[in-house]
């Protein structure tokens, strides 16, 4: 199993170890001790599933109340996976880091406390799974635009499919006051979202 740092510094993308064979192939998706000597500590206590088509675009979210970490991984097709420091005082703060994830490569994603995640689907369809380290909780969703000209992602789609929520979603600076301090804890009081 490798992990590998990527910017802005937390991100990191794992790639397991496949065994394939004539039926198939077995890999280790999660193994607590092994992520944990790589900085990934959790519990996580909430697993996602979403399916999503081509074209579909998913972001930028982050949690304010109850902050998540996310662990994030392909089980089928292709996604391009963003991650967005969104801590006030980071020396990073509103830089990306991305990588392709699909079910054919393995690779997962990990995302700290402090980003903003979101991604887009290159293949037809792409089913996308993750860990996060906190319950969800709408009451303190932060859904920032995916367009934000601050953060200048390089999208590979130009007309994405989007929700209504995510239509809706906030400018970053309607929002900057309700983002987390850089060096803050994953416990530290924040404010309720606005978006």
């Amino acid at each position: 199993m490798k992990f590998t740092p990527i910017e802005p510094e937390g991100l990191l993308i794992i790639e397991p170890d496949v065994y394939p064979d004539g039926r198939g192939f077995l890999f280790e998706s999660y193994h607590a001790e092994k992520y944990a000597e790589h900085g990934i500590h959790g519990p996580f206590v909430q697993d996602n599933h979403s399916r999503s088509g081509k074209g579909t675009l998913r972001g930028l979210h982050a949690q304010l109340r109850r902050p998540q970490a996310k662990l994030v991984r392909v089980l089928a097709g292709e996604i391009w996976d963003v991650a967005i420091d969104i801590r006030r005082g980071s020396p990073t703060f509103g830089r990306c880091g991305s990588v392709t994830l699909s079910a054919s490569n393995f690779w997962q994603l990990y995302v700290p406390v402090g980003f903003a995640h979101g991604f887009c689907v290159l293949s037809d369809f792409a089913e996308v799974a993750y860990k996060s380290t906190d319950f969800y909780d709408p009451t303190g969703e932060l859904r920032l635009r995916w367009d934000e000209p601050a953060f200048a992602i390089p999208w590979p789609i130009a007309d994405p499919i989007l929700s209504e929520k995510d239509e809706k979603a906030s400018a970053l600076a309607d929002v900057m006051d309700l983002l987390p301090s850089f060096g803050g804890s994953e416990t530290a009081k924040l404010a309720p979202s606005r978006a």
